[in-house]
């Protein structure tokens, strides 16, 4: 055990018998079923395989900032902050029996730079240099001081093989057999099911514990559910309507629940359409979607209403700015936000929504995941909540794959949802992927972040000077400059507070991240938090 307390990110309790073999069935909504990709540098389908089957430099822990080295076995700082040195780990190989060194890491970070679609962290608007030193070393330098983009760069990375990738003619195509190094192997994929093994020549020796993951595919949250609550998976990752009722008192000995916040769920709002170009109609928008209401209605309670400054909390409360926060006041107001449209310009019509001097009305289509029931009930709430004052959106459902992709190339007007990539230990790291223009693209062209094409070079500016500085008064006081801009031009409009839901049974498998014990992000699309949570399962009976 002593890798696992080095290298997993919390040891299991020592006295606790932990059994070799069983299996691991996971249930999470995901809208589709399998394609069968494991593309780790595909959005749509990167959270089947990073974290199980491809892995990190290091690992480091969405909810305590805690880092782990994982295929890096150690790193520094140079002391202008602005190159990083990692030694890669010895002793790693790749699950086809190849052996893994730093030419595969100094190859996937070139394969990145050569294909921006594929770098979804965004890295290299961060980085100026990658190189291979020695043997053992890569240095990366990068074009300021930035230790607050080792997130994205050290721990949000899949590395894969170079024996493998440097032969693909296109490797943003479809990979349907995985090689990685990490703890399981993908082994068999259908549209219905993936089943996962054990990696036998795992470099953390004896991990995991668990043979065999297996995945069902579930294109509704209904049947997800009763899955779950029948008993017929141990780990879930999707909204459940009362949950007391519906999951825990079907086994109130083994089953539980932990949804920590963790990201904003957004109405994405696309710069370059017209009308939505429009500060005024972004800004009535924001005071006319009653948060408190789609929290309740739509989720329950359980994920928090948003506020607009896209800061969590109570996560991250030290760093919203609440003076600014106030000062905006976006509250529920249905007669500010009319006020707002009236003074810009806008007419109300017979049919009661807004038009501009031309005719055009304020009416939008939004995007969302089919059998997203709980986004549904939340966009009805919405819908409701607009129309009464002027703005008609209408609700398009569709799958995944369909999803994500008319997001990251900005087909579409208005999306609901959240980043695809992780929004990481601070406000800084989801507020960037939000706003940042250098993590997007032209339109028809996939973007990393910044789904909306967001562009304000001041506030580029301002992501470069919080990474440049390890000065926490002075990172905070960035951080209110780049709230007041989420207040300002409303780019996005945070809804609700998404969180990792995750729902578990103890029946036959110990080991869970709980809020006592919180080793990884717990839910099963939390990446690559779920690898780091399969290598602590074990099972009991």
């Amino acid at each position: 055990m002593l890798l696992l307390t080095a290298c997993g990110g919390s040891s299991p309790a020592a006295n606790v018998q932990r059994q070799a073999g069983g299996t691991v069935t996971i249930d999470n909504e995901s809208g589709t079923t399998w394609t069968c990709d494991f593309n780790p540098y595909n959005g749509a389908v990167n959270f089947l395989s990073f974290g199980t089957v491809y892995e990190p430099l290091v690992y480091d822990n969405l909810l305590t900032d805690k880092k782990t080295p994982y295929l890096a076995s150690a790193y520094s700082w140079s002391s202008d902050n602005k190159t990083l040195t990692v030694t890669i780990r010895s002793g790693v190989q790749w699950s086809d029996g190849q052996p893994f060194s730093a030419d595969d890491v100094l190859f996937s970070f070139q394969l990145l730079k050569k294909n921006s679609s594929l770098d979804l962290q965004s890295a290299w608007s961060l980085l100026s240099d990658v190189q291979e030193q020695g043997t053992d070393k890569i240095v990366f330098t990068f074009q300021s001081a930035a230790v607050p983009d080792f997130y994205q760069v050290a721990a949000q990375t899949p590395i894969v093989p170079k024996h493998i990738w440097s032969t693909l003619s296109d490797p943003t195509a479809a990979v349907p057999k995985p090689v990685g190094t990490g703890p399981f192997t993908m082994s068999d994929c259908t549209p219905q099911n993936i089943k996962y093994l054990k990696n036998p020549t795992y470099w953390q020796k004896g991990l995991p514990y668990i043979q065999e993951v297996d995945y069902p595919a579930f294109t509704d949250n209904d049947p997800a559910n009763q899955f779950l609550a029948a008993g017929n998976a141990d780990w879930g990752g999707q909204f459940i309507p009362n949950i007391q009722t519906y999951y825990l008192n079907k086994d109130k000995t083994h089953n539980h629940y932990w949804f920590p916040p963790i990201d904003n769920i957004n109405i994405w709002i696309n710069q370059t359409r017209p009308l939505l170009s429009d500060k005024a109609v972004r800004q009535a928008m924001a005071f006319g979607i009653d948060r408190s209401k789609v929290s309740q209605n739509g989720e329950y309670g359980y994920e928090p209403a948003g506020n607009q400054t896209g800061v969590l909390t109570p996560t991250f409360s030290s760093w919203v700015d609440q003076s600014q926060l106030n000062k905006y006041g976006y509250k529920f107001d249905p007669n500010k936000a009319a006020q707002v449209l009236q003074a810009a310009g806008y007419t109300k019509g017979s049919d009661g929504i807004y038009a501009d001097s031309s005719g055009k009305r304020l009416s939008f289509d939004i995007i969302s995941i089919s059998g997203y029931t709980d986004w549904t009930a939340s966009l009805q709430v919405v819908a409701q909540n607009l129309k009464s004052m002027g703005i008609e959106i209408k609700e398009h459902d569709l799958n995944q794959n369909d999803y994500a992709n008319d997001l990251y190339t900005g087909n579409y007007q208005l999306a609901y949802g959240s980043l695809s990539t992780s929004p990481g230990p601070s406000p800084f790291y989801e507020l960037r992927n939000t706003l940042d223009s250098q993590t997007t693209a032209d339109i028809g062209q996939i973007a990393g972040g910044d789904y909306e094409r967001y562009k304000n070079p001041s506030v580029d500016a301002l992501f470069d000077q919080f990474a440049a500085s390890t000065d926490s008064a002075k990172q905070h006081q960035l951080m209110s400059q780049i709230q007041k801009s989420m207040l300002e031009d409303v780019p996005v409009i945070p809804v609700t507070e998404g969180v990792a839901w995750y729902e578990y049974s103890t029946k036959s498998i110990g080991g869970w991240p709980t809020q006592s014990d919180p080793f990884s992000a717990p839910a099963p699309w939390n990446l690559p938090d779920w690898g780091v949570t399969l290598i602590h399962l074990y099972k009991t009976s």
